[in-house]
């Protein structure tokens, strides 16, 4: 017995007893970093929800407004095809003002709004540009010193975030062509657009805010470009859409 005893001691060597404290601390570290990467998932999907929910009390108080703006609107009644182009020239002046929301103490400016029915997303396009309105919300992008207006002749640019949830612009990659997107302005106006080209650029690429036709021209009719990030963040998905 005392024998068998001392074999077993034998076999728990110093390089034994070292290697098993290191497994432990391999353990204890494993679990320690799991439980990291866990709480950061769970805190960035609630921060995001938090950003959601702010989008959409933005787009529900602004449309609110929208709504009842357009329907005290005077009627015009249009003779003629020189009246009709006076009409909506003056149309896309009256919808260039943005409207200003305050949500818990922090003022929005909303441009105008998207909807894509194919991917069940409904978001208010907020007037500038940021990395922390980016997070609220998607926002209209121009790198032109002249401002765009919403459904007006010409190229806008929308980009938003690509998360993995599917909000903001996480599904852009399911549109296909044919596929339809709505954007309203401030006077309540919502044109159509359809989807007619899909395609991936570096980030340096900013050829699709271009407000010139391919050759030279100034664009003579209403195009939307919507822009994500892609390839986790090493490149930019492109989609351009015309009007209906």
């Amino acid at each position: 017995m005392n024998q068998i005893l001392v074999t077993e001691k034998l076999y728990i060597t110093p390089e034994l007893k070292r290697k098993k404290r290191v497994y432990k601390i391999q353990f204890f570290l494993s679990v320690l970093l799991v439980c990291l990467l866990s709480s950061y998932y769970i805190y960035a999907e609630y921060d995001r929800n938090k950003s959601e929910e702010v989008s959409q009390v933005i787009l529900e108080q602004t449309r609110d407004e929208t709504t009842k703006t357009s329907e005290n609107d005077p009627i015009i009644i249009v003779l003629n095809e020189e009246e009709a182009n006076q009409a909506e020239e003056v149309s896309d002046v009256e919808g260039s003002t943005d409207k200003s929301i305050t949500v818990d103490g922090v003022t929005y400016s909303v441009d105008s709004f998207i909807t894509i029915p194919k991917i069940g997303i409904s978001y208010p396009v907020l007037s500038d540009t940021s990395d922390d309105l980016l997070e609220i919300s998607v926002n209209r992008y121009w790198p032109e010193v002249d401002k765009l207006k919403p459904n007006e002749v010409g190229n806008y640019c929308i980009v938003g975030h690509n998360y993995r949830n599917g909000k903001m612009f996480g599904r852009l990659n399911e549109l296909e062509d044919g596929d339809i997107v709505q954007l309203q302005d401030l006077t309540g106006r919502t044109i159509e657009y359809e989807v007619y080209y899909k395609y991936v650029v570096e980030p340096d690429d900013t050829s699709c805010t271009s407000q010139l036709t391919e050759d030279g021209k100034k664009l003579q009719f209403r195009e939307l470009t919507l822009i994500t990030c892609t390839n986790f963040g090493a490149q930019r998905l492109v989609v351009k859409c015309r009007e209906v």
